[in-house]
Order: C-alpha cells, then sequence, then structure tokens
C-alpha cells in the first residue's frame, strides 16, 4: 500500500484529535497506532469509540514502543518529558520522529542528538507554512536594520497553554538573533516587572498573552524613533498545524539520519 503507517503519541488531546483527523482524510497516509498515558481513561478503547464515534480497529496503547515499532512516522505533541522518552524509542526503531512538543529547554533538546544519530528527527516549535515564512522574514529584517530598532516579540495563545513564551515566539527571537549575529540567550528580555529600568540596546524582547480560545497570535515588533515594522502571522485553525506535521512525516521518508525542521521540509 503507497501509504505511511502514522503513529500518534498523546491522542486524546486537542493537538492529537486534530492530528488524527488530518491522517484519517489523507490519502498519503494511514493511521497505524496511537497513545495515551498510562492510567487514561482511553487506554484500553477502540480510539473511534474513544472520539464519540464509530470503531476504527485502532486501539488506544498506552505502551510507546508497541506503537511505534508499527509506524513509519511518529507524530509527537506531547511533553518534554516525554518527548524525550520517545525519541530513545524512535531511535532504535529507526523511524521518523516528528516532533512539535513546546516548552524544550536547551538542555532537553541537546538531548535529541544522540537519537538523531539513528533516526530522521523533524523538530519545530510551529509547523504551520506561514509562521516559518515568518521566521525567515524575520531574520532578513533584523540582519538588514541596526540596533537603532528594538526588537519586540509579543505572542498570545488560549488560557491553557503552560509554557511561555511559545515555543514560536522563540523560533522567532532565535532569528532575529540570528539575523543579528548575536546569541538569543545573551540579549533575551523576559519577565518584565516592576521597576525593570530602560531598555537596553540590542535586547530582543518577549511578552505572553494569555486568554480565551486564541489558537496562535505572533508578531515581531521592530521599533525605533518615529517608525514602527510590524511582522504577524495569526492562526485561526490547529488544522494548520497538523498538516505541517503530517507533510514532515512524509517528507521524512527516505532521509538519512539526523535533525531537520520546518524549514528543510519547505525548502525555505
Amino acid at each position: 500500500m503507497d501509504s505511511t503507517a502514522i503513529a500518534i503519541m498523546g491522542a486524546s488531546g486537542r493537538m492529537g484529535q486534530m492530528l488524527i483527523e488530518i491522517v484519517n482524510a489523507s490519502d498519503k497516509a494511514h493511521l497505524i497506532a496511537v497513545t495515551e498515558r498510562a492510567g487514561h481513561e482511553w487506554v484500553g478503547r477502540d480510539l473511534g469509540e474513544a472520539m464519540g464515534g464509530a470503531k476504527t480497529g485502532v486501539p488506544v496503547c498506552d505502551d510507546p514502543l508497541d506503537a511505534i515499532v508499527k509506524a513509519q512516522a511518529v507524530i509527537d505533541f506531547t511533553s518534554p518529558a516525554a518527548t524525550l522518552a520517545h525519541a530513545k524509542l524512535t531511535a532504535q526503531a529507526r523511524c521518523v520522529h516528528v516532533i512539535g512538543t513546546t516548552g524544550m529547554d536547551e538542555d532537553e533538546i541537546a538531548q535529541l542528538e544522540p537519537c538523531a544519530r539513528h533516526a530522521t528527527i523533524i523538530r519545530a516549535g510551529n509547523m504551520s507554512l506561514g509562521v516559518n515564512l515568518l521566521v525567515k522574514l524575520t531574520q532578513q529584517v533584523a540582519a538588514a536594520l541596526d540596533e537603532d530598532f528594538d526588537i519586540e516579540v509579543v505572542e498570545a495563545h488560549h488560557r491553557h497553554k503552560v509554557d511561555a513564551p511559545s515555543g514560536t515566539a522563540f523560533m522567532l527571537g532565535e532569528a532575529a538573533a540570528e539575523g543579528r549575529n548575536v546569541s538569543l540567550a545573551d540579549v533575551a528580555d523576559r519577565g518584565r516587572d516592576g521597576i525593570t529600568g530602560a531598555r537596553k540596546r540590542g535586547d530582543i524582547g518577549f511578552t505572553a498573552i494569555r486568554g480565551g480560545d486564541v489558537v496562535g497570535e505572533h508578531d515581531v515588533i521592530f521599533a525605533a524613533d518615529g517608525e514602527r515594522i510590524v511582522l504577524r502571522h495569526l492562526a485561526t485553525d490547529r488544522a494548520i498545524f497538523a498538516r505541517g506535521a503530517l507533510k514532515a512525516a512524509l517528507w521524512g521518508q527516505g532521509k538519512g539520519p539526523g535533525q531537520f525542521d520546518m524549514m528543510d521540509v519547505l525548502g525555505l
């Protein structure tokens, strides 16, 4: 069958359910397995019935290895700890691992490197085409403007998001820092509160907004005396992230071991 077998980690979450819908609607991929954490009410049930529909023949399991060994690609929007555990298993299975998990720190990201010697890992803070174009534009604009322009990354998400700033905000901050040929760790300005003093020249600031059901909004503001440039991306449908993740899973077929991102997938 000319169709890629996909396993989805974390089936019951918002992204998990959206990924299931996108894969089921695809003529290039099919769902082979899904997982949930041990003790979750979905474990042991048919996926379709757990989602309130007809049987699909795909059971929800709590053993990631059992799901991964069946799959050609794993799509993972879970938690940093779970993703690292999954990465060790995908390395053993030599399958494609698409990681959309956010909130991973530098140490956790570094732990993916040994796994990427054996598996194709595609990791991005945001899987949408539009956001990745915004990242590229941010880098180019930052490279063209000097430090007379302050840079601020402003992001907004729904009230349930647990990490801040968002993974996409960090992608944009990294792009701006790369454009200026500096390390983001040296110039990031986060967590302003109280008497902070004047803004430091060259800093890249981050502001996070949480509320309602906002899917995702990101602005990169370049502000100088007398003028501002604002680059913006608005996401209104979570399906854009699922479609991007599936595109990455399909692109990764036949690629050798290594770490890739959506820029590679999209050829940007």
